[in-house]
């Protein structure tokens, strides 16, 4: 395991206890403490996936012009501040907005740089174990942001701003991990080449790159938001309030679990199989809440979603880019994706606003299912032509 992908997932382990701190609590701090509609909400929650697209295509251009490191330890400040941020806006939908808007911003900023430092720091057919074992300690500080969340506001009696303070000060830790020590890799191809918008553009004329970014947008549409995830298993299980932040403990301890043997199984047999099975468990875990809602089942089978589809599609869309556009190419796919899920995120809450969550529910699982196997066809054709089909 090449040591600057460990670096690299010592920040992203640290970085995520701090910001699934934040998370864990941030929908019943929106609903219950402010009062927020489900369409207020569900507004907020798309935001803080659609902010990002134009900042990552940004990131991943001014990443391969310049360094990357900087970049993504630019990004990482800057969500670390926005921790402090959530204190100075208080009550206020708009502010809240801005906010978070800064903090996607920052994850905008250094997601595709990141995901190009690992995929210039390992062979190509050994990424998807690379990314899997990134994503598993990334996963390990989800795991743990939920847990520290949960014992701060046991602590303080529930005081969500001491939540938000702890979480700067460990989000301060994974910038100074970060500058320490990851390291720049050298390109492959040797001297940098220019990076543009339209050298971006033009690589949706590589035939799989355009046909994965395709897939992974559809899918992104039809994709429940986690938050809704977690409150409609809250709603039919009953739970306290103060055990809500405990909820995503059980996806992550999953997904940790998953995401190595999920990348190893993706080099073996193929990333697109692995790819479309995680769809398939997230298409179960909804089956399961509008059944029987047992609470173990659902969080295991989110967690598999992720285990399978996160790192698995970075593992299978990187070695498509040529080295000098990698963070580019990248933030154009995540790109795609992050849009979709803003749309779909927006598109939940109306639902739930105006048929209730269960209906909802049906709605979007249903729509998962048939979209998972519309694009079986594209990803495998794309995984069976040649990387540099198309190339401009």
């Amino acid at each position: 395991m090449p040591g600057n992908v460990l670096a690299l997932g010592a920040v992203s382990l640290v970085t995520d206890v701090s910001s699934e701190m934040v998370t864990a609590v941030l929908p019943l701090y929106l609903t219950l403490s402010l009062g927020l509609s489900m369409l207020q909400f569900g507004a907020l929650d798309g935001l803080s996936s659609g902010v990002t697209p134009l900042v990552r295509l940004a990131g991943g251009q001014v990443a391969d012009r310049w360094r990357r490191k900087p970049v993504a330890g630019a990004g990482y400040a800057l969500s670390a501040l926005c921790k402090l941020g959530l204190l100075a806006a208080g009550g206020s939908v708009p502010a809240l907005g801005a906010v978070i808007a800064a903090d996607r911003t920052g994850k905008g900023l250094r997601t595709a740089p990141r995901d190009a430092l690992i995929s210039l720091s390992a062979p190509p057919d050994a990424l998807g174990y690379v990314f899997g074992v990134h994503r598993a300690m990334d996963t390990c500080g989800a795991l743990l942001g939920p847990l520290a969340a949960f014992a701060v506001l046991s602590a303080t009696g529930g005081a969500y701003d001491a939540v938000f303070v702890t979480s700067f000060c460990v989000a301060v830790l994974g910038v100074l991990l970060l500058v320490l020590y990851v390291r720049e890799p050298r390109d492959p191809t040797g001297p940098r080449l220019p990076a543009s918008l339209r050298a971006t553009a033009r690589l949706l004329r590589l035939a799989p790159f355009r046909r994965v970014c395709l897939a992974a947008a559809l899918l992104g549409l039809v994709t429940i938001g986690d938050a809704f995830v977690y409150l409609l298993l809250q709603r039919r299980a009953g739970l306290d309030a103060a055990a809500f932040p405990l909820l995503p403990v059980g996806s992550s301890a999953a997904y940790l679990l998953l995401a190595g043997p999920a990348g190893r199984l993706a080099d073996r047999l193929g990333r697109t199989p692995v790819f479309l099975a995680g769809h398939a468990a997230l298409a179960a875990a909804g089956l399961v809440l509008l059944g029987p809602g047992w609470l173990v089942p659902v969080l295991l089978l989110h967690g598999a979603f992720y285990a399978a589809t996160d790192g698995v599609l970075m593992a299978a869309a990187g070695p498509m880019l040529p080295a000098h556009l990698r963070a580019s190419g990248l933030a154009l796919l995540q790109t795609g994706q992050a849009v979709a899920r803003t749309l779909s995120s927006v598109l939940f809450g109306a639902l739930w606003t105006v048929w209730g969550g269960g209906q909802a529910l049906a709605v979007m699982t249903g729509a998962l299912a048939v979209c998972a196997l519309a694009v079986v066809p594209v990803l495998r054709s794309a995984a069976s032509l040649p990387a540099g089909e198309g190339a401009p």
